[in-house]
């Protein structure tokens, strides 16, 4: 008889991920980017897509913790792929400051912090005047006043205090209005730096003193741009999105306690940005 074959026992998944391979279909990308691939390449693009958009999502809602180690045999084996398309997606995710890579220990989610959270909110305070200094002179009347019926819309929304609803409204609102500008690589960085701080952004919208904040400001941002005047809606969102060393003092305590104390929040598992 012959000597038994020796099993391998089960995968275990990673520490904090859904049990099972995602096999979600990738969004975002028109067939046609990669018609021109061989048949191999493009299985190899399609896998290393699913794999960032699979794990961006679970940085995005917290299920990878601040500063955990990555580990790429158990991302792979919970994604049912190789170990390339996962290497691909978490040297994808570092190089938009989703992730650190340390030379010979891998891949971690970054740390919560002030100082980089600060920066985070001053990054986008930057980026969100610049594209409305730009949509103030390139926007189309039409695509200002499509701007404006989204927001008259949206105002009875936010009425119902619904911190879930809110967060989608005021994301879906900004990236309409970012997308203005007519500077796609400028919008596609807003992008990136909302999912960043989503989930602080999900803790901070519950406050109803923002609440009130944000239907003024949106309102103001709403007639600065009908206006085309650029220097009111800077002020704006310099108010708007500023974040204090004490705010994020604040938010970064609460959002330890909520992660690490099992403080219930299941509405802060929303879509991502």
């Amino acid at each position: 008889m012959g000597a038994k074959r020796k099993t391998r026992p089960a995968a275990r998944p990673a520490k904090g991920l859904p049990n099972g391979p995602a096999r979600e279909a990738p969004k975002g990308r028109a067939k046609g980017q990669r018609q021109g691939l061989p048949k191999g390449r493009r299985r190899a693009a399609d896998s290393a897509d699913r794999a960032y958009r699979a794990i961006r999502q679970w940085i995005i809602e917290f299920k990878l913790r601040p500063e955990e180690r990555l580990n790429e045999l158990h991302l792979a084996r919970t994604l049912a792929l190789s170990r390339t398309p996962v290497r691909e997606a978490l040297n994808r995710l570092a190089s938009e400051g989703f992730l650190v890579f340390a030379p010979n220990r891998g891949f971690f989610c970054r740390s919560l912090d002030i100082t980089d959270l600060i920066g985070v909110y001053e990054t986008r305070s930057i980026l969100e005047r610049g594209a409305f200094e730009l949509a103030c002179k390139r926007a189309s009347d039409a695509g200002i006043a499509a701007l404006t019926r989204f927001w008259a819309g949206a105002q009875r929304h936010y009425r119902r205090r619904d911190p879930d609803e809110m967060l989608n409204l005021d994301e879906a609102f900004h990236r309409q209005l970012a997308e203005l500008c007519g500077n796609r690589e400028l919008v596609r960085q807003l992008a990136a730096i909302d999912a960043r701080i989503r989930f602080v952004r999900r803790i901070t919208i519950e406050h109803v003193p923002i609440q009130a904040r944000l239907i003024e400001d949106h309102g103001g941002l709403v007639a600065a741009l009908g206006a085309r005047n650029a220097s009111r809606g800077a002020r704006i969102l310099a108010r708007h999105i500023s974040l204090s060393v004490e705010d994020a003092r604040a938010l970064l305590k609460e959002v330890l306690f909520r992660l690490y104390v099992d403080v219930p929040a299941p509405a802060a598992r929303g879509q991502a940005a």
